[in-house]
């Protein structure tokens, strides 16, 4: 059933404004935005703006929360992270793997995700190789409601030049071919689904192979249309690497084998040359930062205002799932930035405003690196919303004008009061 709502305030790509409606028609697409006419769906405490976009996440991760934060052998980095989570790996079965899962994308639907983006490299249960794993993600992601891209990872070596360890048998992307027959799978299992779509990763260049090997995973994901995301250069360690084995660093790779172009998304690139980011954004990439988790690990700070210099498109990702709030991303995105470089209003367009560019980091970005129609109020996209509730306590004396920057800089995802997928509002609501 069509639907029409009139909300207080929407979101328009740049500021929220006031005496809009939109249109839902029942293929869960947004039929028309057009001026209220009082005709439709009330709702006049609150907000709508599109659902957010997590462009990365590694639902297992999540099992790590709170554990791993103690240092009693000194400073931790993200290689005695790692360890510790190849730990946690060893542990998971189908079963816990589903709930831990279902439970996360709920998480994430509560503060406004309405789509994630899984870069899945934890395949099989045992030494079979069956890839059991894959189809407990979409499982879980239909359990909750929420809209899918399954970023199914090829990962086949332990680091450059060496094969995977004992604790890494369970991530066998085994090789291309193999691979992609498991890829041509998971793209039937997915055809004809509204929420659930297919998405090709090279988890790194050390977990890449050959290289030769890893320029035909690329190539097949062009030849099939697929977007194809890669963690890179998210550690010097992983450079240094690079460089003694191929005398080239892991981005000047990309550029040359992996077919570099506007559906490839690179995450993290934390330590990312400048030289070598420019030739990337040349090329029409995305950037993909995950502000809580890279905080969380220790990584470093990307060179975000060299990458908004040179035009860069920059999306938004919950990763490790240590916390899971998009508001707190793109705030810490800003605020990351302001205490590097001593400054405020690092992330800003051309009019000095702060919000429409992390709003857009955060849904319309988001979208693009995924490959889907969302992320905006606008025909013809996916009606994927959220709903901001105007009378939460933390949005209590806020002037309308401000509510992008509010919530931005003085709210968390409670203020998210519902949210809708393909036109289907989460329960106990619409509105």
């Amino acid at each position: 059933m069509s639907q029409r709502i009139e909300p207080a305030l929407l979101w328009d790509g740049s500021a929220f404004v006031e005496s809009m409606a939109v249109v839902i028609d029942d293929s869960g697409r947004i039929a028309a935005v057009e001026p209220s006419t009082g005709e439709g769906e009330q709702w006049p405490d609150k907000a709508l703006m599109p659902g957010f976009v997590n462009a990365h996440s590694h639902v297992f991760q999540r099992a790590m929360r709170g554990d791993g934060e103690r240092f009693i052998e000194g400073v931790g980095s993200f290689w005695t992270w790692r360890e510790h989570m190849y730990e946690l790996v060893c542990q998971i079965d189908q079963q816990h793997l589903y709930e831990l899962a279902v439970e996360t994308y709920r998480e994430m639907r509560a503060c406004g995700m309405t789509t994630v983006g899984e870069f899945h490299y934890l395949h099989h249960v045992d030494g079979q190789r069956r890839f059991e794993f894959d189809q407990v993600i979409l499982d879980a992601a239909a359990a909750a409601g929420i809209r899918v891209v399954l970023l199914n990872a090829y990962y086949v070596s332990g680091a450059i030049g060496e094969p995977l360890s004992q604790k890494q048998q369970r991530f066998d992307g085994c090789d291309s071919s193999t691979f992609w027959k498991q890829m041509d799978l998971l793209s039937k299992r997915v055809e004809g689904q509204s929420q659930a779509h297919l998405g090709a990763v090279i988890h790194s260049i050390r977990a890449a192979g050959d290289l030769t090997e890893m320029a035909k995973v690329a190539r097949e994901a062009q030849v099939r249309g697929m977007v194809l995301h890669m963690h890179v250069e998210e550690q010097p360690a992983e450079i240094a690497a690079s460089l003694k084995a191929y005398g080239r660093t892991p981005m000047s790779i990309l550029m040359e084998l992996a077919g570099v172009g506007p559906r490839f998304t690179a995450v993290h690139c934390t330590h990312t040359a400048e030289r070598d980011m420019d030739d990337f954004l040349q090329a029409g990439g995305t950037v993909c930062i995950c502000p809580l988790t890279e905080a969380n690990l220790g990584d470093g700070l990307a060179n975000i205002p060299f990458i908004l210099r040179h035009g860069g498109r920059i999306c938004l990702g919950s990763d490790s799932n240590a916390r899971i709030d998009m508001l707190e991303e793109m705030r810490l995105l800003e605020y990351g930035q302001r205490l590097l470089n001593q400054g405020r209003g690092i992330i800003r367009d051309q009019q000095g405003q702060m919000a429409p560019l992390l709003m857009q980091a955060a849904t319309l970005n988001g979208a693009h690196s995924l490959g889907l129609p969302t992320g905006a109020i606008k025909q013809g996209r996916l009606a994927d919303l959220a709903c901001i509730n105007l009378r939460h306590q933390q949005l209590a004396h806020i002037d309308p004008v401000n509510l992008a920057e509010a919530m931005i800089t003085g709210c968390d995802g409670s203020v998210v009061s519902s949210t809708c997928v393909h036109g289907i509002w989460s329960s106990g609501d619409s509105n």
